[in-house]
């Protein structure tokens, strides 16, 4: 299964974003670890949506996704910052896994930054500061966190734009393998260096330093090649290996040749796709939680050596830069070497930055950034050239070293996950034979039942989800019930306007029998509908409205002698099985298995755990459906096999 992101998959999101430019930001939403949701007014296109899932994914969804009603602190500072801002340009820092968005107000430039790194973060930049971000780190080189400067992590190869020399360069001076020295130096991950690996017909274990001048041209054109084809292609290709995702690419590669392969219409479709697979197999399988901390060790563990690698050859580009322009930095340092010694530090800044490729001075430190080939390079202009680069190549493999360590702390943690996981399997086999729950739908967290029309009917469950019922699910096309019992719950009929006489009804008798009326065990009773314009949350003067409840204005359209009685069966919804429990003339029509329900006085707590047993599922499912107050069953209708 894929795991994060590659820099030719940001590309591609980055040219899907390009709709949302001149676009106003409308509501930003936040939860769980490190979910971000961005909804997008898109002139004459209506509202888009901006995910960034599990801090690692980012794409543009055609379902929104179920957000909470409470927005987090970090939603909420967002908000008051970006709230209605016109976005600007959205671009990929050079290639890497960053995307830079600007938003515009007419009180400040903001600069909305998603990282796709090192565990993902979501940034907003003022004028070079942070103001708030997802993730706080404090790292060596790099501090992310409220009011620090950002600094972008340092430039790597550029694949798009690169030269032919400029490659050759990078693979020459690389003491390493060649699928290695491409994923890494040449910035283009593990699957892109095998790609042009079998494209080319060079063997990826190849030593870099015996290639020959005919097979670094070949390598740059199939370099190219790939660049262009993934930069062009405005589809996106899913393998598959069985049911298992090996990967989703923005172009097709050759190396995934013999797995089934689907195309979609664009790289945030698959993204989605894949997204929605991985939580069907996490909702199906039993989770260990030691399983899980263990596995979210290696996976750091696998970041941290990854960061130390690249660091290391990011140092080692700066040492070789030095050399490629020997001639410059040796004179850049002879003159600041000289002049420190005569010159104030006032004179000597002066002085060094009238210099064309000096970009900052420090003379406290004795420090000098240049810029070589695009690079900027932190020097001491005390020590000579080969000092400088002694130091930095010196860095360099410090990281290298640090790199190995973890990666024998690696090692042990992967042979503890593997000793772990030994002993899973039996529990998950286990885990097998224990009742599952159904697949869980977002109306879920409130009552609900299906009419014998198939319109889906929404209940609260306290004055909380009362409110929510109405406020944020009730639109024009639907209807409103509420029997006639004080504290009843609010009940809608989504599309209630198209209800035919027994929807109405049915939906009348749900709505009783959610309310008091179940546990004071009265016979029948009545309850009325309106449409969504009759209810209210304004009071007249006077009048005070609790939490929950609700005003309702004109004419009430009444249903009388309703009984107090209901069913749980199984039905099947959108291809899941489910259960439901709703009036007993709806599910008596829409399953051969079922149990007809009564209010009772008698207290019998084994109720519960009788049902759940019956339709094999847990007990807190069977808690959420029923109505408030004991039951007694009247009756099983449950055919033989």
């Amino acid at each position: 299964m894929k795991k994060e992101m590659s820099s030719f998959d940001v590309r591609a999101i980055v040219n899907e974003m390009a709709i949302l430019e001149n676009a106003h930001m409308d509501k930003i939403f936040h939860w769980g670890a490190g979910n971000v949701l961005f909804r997008v007014n898109v002139q004459g296109q209506g509202k888009k949506e901006l995910f960034f899932s599990d801090k690692k994914w980012l794409h543009m969804p055609s379902v929104k996704p179920e957000t909470p009603d409470a927005p987090t602190s970090f939603a909420s500072f967002l908000r008051k910052y970006v709230d209605n801002a016109r976005i600007g340009k959205i671009t990929q820092a050079g290639f890497d896994r960053i995307v830079v968005m600007e938003l515009l107000r007419s009180d400040a430039e903001y600069e909305l930054i998603f990282e796709m790194f090192g565990g993902g973060n979501v940034l907003l930049v003022l004028d070079g500061k942070i103001l708030n971000c997802l993730i706080h780190k404090v790292r060596r080189d790099r501090t992310v966190r409220p009011g620090e400067e950002y600094v972008m992590p340092a430039s790597r190869f550029d694949p798009v734009s690169s030269t032919l020399e400029h490659f050759s360069q990078i693979v020459t001076s690389s003491s390493t393998d060649l699928v290695r020295t491409l994923a890494m130096d040449a910035n283009l991950g593990g699957q892109y260096a095998e790609e042009i690996c079998k494209r080319t017909g060079i063997q990826k274990n190849s030593k870099t330093s015996e290639l020959k001048e005919d097979d670094i041209g070949l390598l740059f054109s199939a370099m190219s090649d790939i660049v262009s084809s993934a930069l062009s292609s405005s589809n996106a290709v899913m393998y598959r290996n069985g049911d298992d995702i090996v990967d989703i690419t923005p172009a097709e590669l050759r190396i995934y040749e013999e797995y089934e392969k689907e195309t979609f219409g664009t790289m945030s479709e698959a993204i989605a796709a894949m997204i929605s697979s991985m939580k069907e197999e996490e909702d199906e399988g039993y989770v260990d939680p030691e399983t899980e901390k263990l596995q979210r060790r290696v996976d750091r563990q696998k970041e941290t050596i990854e960061e130390y690698r690249m660091e290391s050859a990011d140092l080692k580009m700066r040492a070789d830069s030095l050399y490629t322009n020997y001639q410059k930095v040796n004179e850049l340092l002879e003159v600041l070497s000289v002049q420190s010694r005569k010159l104030t530090w006032d004179k000597l800044k002066e002085g060094a930055m009238k210099i064309s490729y000096v970009r900052s001075i420090d003379p406290s430190k004795n420090n000098v950034t240049a810029d070589l080939d695009g690079l900027n390079v932190v020097l001491d202009y005390i020590k000579s050239i080969d000092a400088n680069a002694s130091d930095i190549y010196q860095r360099s493999k410090d990281m290298n070293e640090k790199a190995a360590r973890a990666e024998t702390a690696l090692k042990e943690s992967e042979e503890i996950l593997a000793k772990r996981q030994k002993g899973f399997e039996k529990a998950k086999a286990l885990a097998k034979t224990k009742a599952q729950p159904t697949k869980q739908f977002w109306f879920e967290r409130y009552k609900w039942f299906l009419t014998s029309g198939r319109l889906l009917v929404l209940a609260g469950r306290d004055a909380h989800t009362n409110d929510q019922v109405v406020k944020k699910h009730m639109k024009e096309q639907d209807v409103y019930v509420h029997a006639d019992i004080h504290g009843a719950p609010s009940v809608i009929i989504k599309n209630g306007t198209a209800a035919k006489e027994n929807d109405l009804r049915e939906a009348c008798i749900f709505a009783l029998t959610q309310s008091k009326a179940w546990s004071s065990s009265v016979p029948e009773g009545s309850a009325f509908w309106v449409y969504p314009d009759q209810v209210s949350k304004t009071p007249q003067a006077g009048e005070f409205v609790p939490r929950g409840a609700f005003i309702i204005r004109g004419k009430r359209n009444y249903e009388y002698h309703l009984p107090i009685r209901l069913a749980i069966g199984e039905i099947v919804y959108e291809n899941t099985r489910k259960v439901m429990c709703g009036p007993a003339e709806v599910v008596e029509n829409m399953t051969r298995k079922y149990v007809i329900i009564t209010p009772t006085k008698k207290k019998d707590g084994k109720r519960n755990a009788e049902l759940a047993k019956l339709f094999n599922v847990p007990e807190e499912e069977i808690a959420r459906i029923i109505p408030p107050g004991d039951l007694d069953i009247e009756s099983k209708i449950w055919p033989e096999e």
